[in-house]
């Protein structure tokens, strides 16, 4: 192998090493609240963009359910309901919050026995491909963050 071809092998081995995501985004105090009886559990976290461009979460997957689901929760007229969102949008040197009666995830279909005391994966993917994979705690239904 020439030196040229272990120069460019080094540098590949180093890009792909490099995190799936860049500097500007994170997923800070995630938590899942568990429901009994195979429930819907909800997901929260708080996502911050320390970038100079806005930031989209268009997606979250999970080894530990089959489904989640963007939503977002909203009172017109003094009716509570629950609409799917596509994607939550983070502005430049901003938060958005994902939290009880706002934007948050709906985990379905548990591939296991999940209970509080335990922790579950989430993996948040934003509109440039970019993602983050985070370890959040289970806490009990009357949790409130």
């Amino acid at each position: 192998m020439s030196r040229l071809q272990r120069i460019v092998l080094a540098f590949a081995a180093t890009v792909l090493a490099t995190p799936a995501f860049a500097a500007g985004i994170a997923v800070q105090q995630p938590w899942v609240r568990w429901l009994p009886a195979d429930l819907p559990a909800a997901g929260y976290a708080t996502l911050v963009n320390t970038g100079d461009m806005p930031v989209t979460l268009t997606g979250v997957s999970s080894p530990d359910y089959g489904a989640v689901m963007l939503h977002r929760s909203l009172n017109r007229g003094g009716m509570e309901r629950m609409v799917t969102v596509n994607s939550i949008p983070v502005p430049p040197h901003g938060r958005a919050a994902l939290a009880p009666g706002g934007y948050h995830l709906m985990l379905m279909q548990p591939r296991r026995a999940i209970r509080p005391g335990q922790q579950v994966t989430l993996t948040f993917t934003f509109g440039d491909g970019r993602t983050i994979t985070v370890q959040a705690p289970v806490r009990p239904a009357n949790a409130s963050g």
